[in-house]
């Protein structure tokens, strides 16, 4: 697909986050736009065909519009949403409400999770998993060979998975809650997500958490003491929903070592119970 050519100087710069920077349209109050890091090519490509997918199911997130370019960099442009605030910088800024935000992304994510998709147009989560497992230099033959039994023993599901659900990408505005950056979504077993609510809350180290979520660790993990009630139920011990939930959390290191390049021994610690 040929991307549409735009003029920057269009645009006012929004924010920047790892993979590049947000605008908004000068003078077209509803259009906001993604551009990726130079080089990025395929990858914006690829998000926007997905999150048009993703939005036709009915899923919450902001309506997709144009692949563009401005000549060296390529993006998404969307139709905005206005006053928006993600989960985790709402919580960071307004640390005496973490139980509120907490309980509202975990209810969101309860309803994402009961949504079931057209598993023709989205990829399995376990097929995905297989395929990082194959493609990682890190662990040994007996160590792939136990975290693939226990990916194969995961409950089978048909329902939506955002793929990279971290509290900040999901916002709101008012009374209304969305999912972005949904390049990752596919479909299966809801804690292959949860996992990654775990993750960013209670296993990445404190100077990540605080460049990325803007907090500290001791309140990321706050979030996650009051998001596992609603989600999983309060009839349920804190310690046995977190047993359940780490080999999940340790799944992902397939995905920080394809990006790192390098063995993450402090997240390889969560799948103690697995290889």
């Amino acid at each position: 697909m040929e991307a549409k050519r735009i003029n920057l100087d269009d645009y006012v710069h929004a924010g920047e986050g790892a993979n590049g920077e947000s605008f908004n349209h000068r003078t077209d109050t509803d259009v906001m736009m993604k551009l990726y890091n130079p080089g990025k090519i395929q990858q914006p490509l690829d998000e926007m065909l997905m999150a048009r997918k993703v939005y036709a199911q009915g899923i919450p997130s902001p309506e997709p519009g144009e692949y563009v370019t401005d000549g060296v960099r390529y993006g998404i442009r969307f139709r905005r949403i206005h006053g928006k605030k993600s989960f985790s910088r709402a919580t960071a800024d307004n640390p005496e409400k973490v139980a509120y935000y907490a309980e509202r992304f975990a209810k969101m994510c309860l309803k994402l999770h009961q949504i079931h998709v057209d598993t023709t147009q989205f990829e399995n989560v376990k097929d995905r998993y297989y395929r990082l497992l194959a493609e990682n230099p890190f662990f040994t033959s007996a160590e792939k060979d136990a975290i693939a039994r226990f990916i194969a023993d995961a409950p089978d599901t048909d329902t939506a998975i955002h793929g990279d659900l971290q509290y900040s990408n999901a916002i709101f505005a008012g009374n209304e809650d969305y999912f972005i950056d949904l390049g990752d979504f596919c479909y299966g077993y809801p804690l292959f997500d949860v996992g990654m609510v775990y993750l960013c809350c209670c296993v990445s180290e404190e100077a990540f958490i605080q460049e990325v979520f803007h907090m500290p660790k001791s309140l990321a993990i706050q979030f996650w003491e009051c998001f596992a009630p609603v989600y999983f139920g309060t009839d349920r011990p804190l310690k046995e929903i977190n047993e359940e939930v780490i080999p999940y959390a340790g799944l992902k290191t397939l995905i920080v070592e394809r990006d790192t390049k390098r063995p993450m021994p402090e997240m390889r610690a969560c799948l103690k119970g697995i290889i």
